[in-house]
């Protein structure tokens, strides 16, 4: 399985009809496509950062995508109001508990490392990290992905409301902390997210 995630900076005041945009225009024609599975959306309503990632059956899929998926990014982005940057990723991981519901939120934990040592981060944290996370208060599901090339990778881990997103702040650093001692990666971002709209259907991958 893969993903495009497009990141945008919008302006805050558009990000209401860009949601709009987003679940009522792009959801219909992606599904329209070959291969895409689905569609999720974080938002920062505070700084106007927002991502949208689309899950693919294949690679092939993703990049045959790419001309259909053009115009559609472009008047995407027109909504929001500001410009945005695209990235390719192999999804290594998925493991969720229950599907999300509104309300839900992300904390996305951006990081890098030798592309050689990608396969052992990707195993460490399967075996240890989403374990750990599983047990966290209102955890929902977490997904991992990868860039093989550059040795970047993302974490997303979801919880079903805010508080317990919060809650979760000084568990989850100290799992960053013991991961990036057992990995040897690096952690480059942590950011907070309401998951707008959560349909990427990406089936189990733990």
């Amino acid at each position: 399985m893969f993903a495009r995630s497009t990141t945008i900076q919008a302006q805050p005041s558009a990000i209401d009809t860009g949601i709009a945009h987003m679940r009522d225009v792009v959801l219909p024609a992606l599904r329209e496509i070959p291969g895409c599975v689905g569609l999720s959306l974080m938002v920062d309503r505070a700084t106007g950062h927002c991502i949208a990632t689309s899950s693919w059956e294949s690679v092939e899929a993703m990049h045959d995508s790419s001309e259909r998926i053009g115009p559609i990014r472009e008047r995407a982005i027109a909504e929001f109001g500001e410009s945005a940057q695209v990235e390719e990723w192999e999804i290594a991981g998925l493991h969720r508990v229950h599907h999300s519901e509104e309300g839900a939120c992300v904390r996305a934990t951006w990081v890098k490392t030798d592309p050689s040592r990608l396969d052992s981060a990707v195993h460490i944290y399967k075996a240890a990290t989403l374990p750990a996370m599983e047990l966290l208060d209102g955890f929902c599901s977490a997904s991992l992905l990868i860039n093989r090339k550059s040795g970047r990778a993302v974490s997303c881990t979801t919880y079903n409301s805010a508080e317990a997103m919060r809650a979760s702040r000084e568990q989850s650093a100290s799992l960053r902390v013991d991961a990036a001692r057992e990995t040897g990666v690096e952690a480059v971002d942590v950011r907070e997210f309401e998951l707008a709209l959560a349909h990427l259907r990406v089936p189990e991958m733990a």
